[in-house]
């Protein structure tokens, strides 16, 4: 199953440590295993652009649509078994000490005849 990792910040977490948080580890690491997919860096939340459709009008604003200390910095996919795989590479990325990680499963795609709601 893929989940998309979302790599955020959390100004309540630890602070970053240069000789601790070696992502580039992590990336080689899950990189050969094949469990990482791809994944990237984002541009800081100063440079977003929010897009949203109301009363039929495109309505597009600078930056995210909710004010927040945190912000999502990156992400990765990941391609693992289930949820407990996904959560133990999670948990060896730098950022799930002084930031946070969301997991999210893709959602699969639907077999003839089904519905997904």
């Amino acid at each position: 199953m893929r989940y998309m990792m979302f790599v955020a910040t959390d100004p309540d977490a630890e602070p970053y440590d240069p000789d601790a948080d070696n992502v580039e580890e992590w990336v080689d690491k899950h990189e050969a295993s094949g469990k990482r997919v791809m994944g990237d860096r984002l541009r800081p939340v100063e440079d977003a652009t929010t897009v949203r459709r109301r009363e039929g009008k495109v309505v597009v604003t600078d930056g995210p649509f909710a004010e927040s200390r945190e912000w999502i910095a990156g992400f990765d996919i990941l391609d693992c078994a289930d949820l407990d795989e996904a959560i133990a590479i999670a948990a060896e990325h730098p950022m799930a000490r002084f930031g946070r990680l969301e997991l999210r499963p893709f959602w699969p795609d639907e077999e003839p005849g089904e519905t997904t709601r």
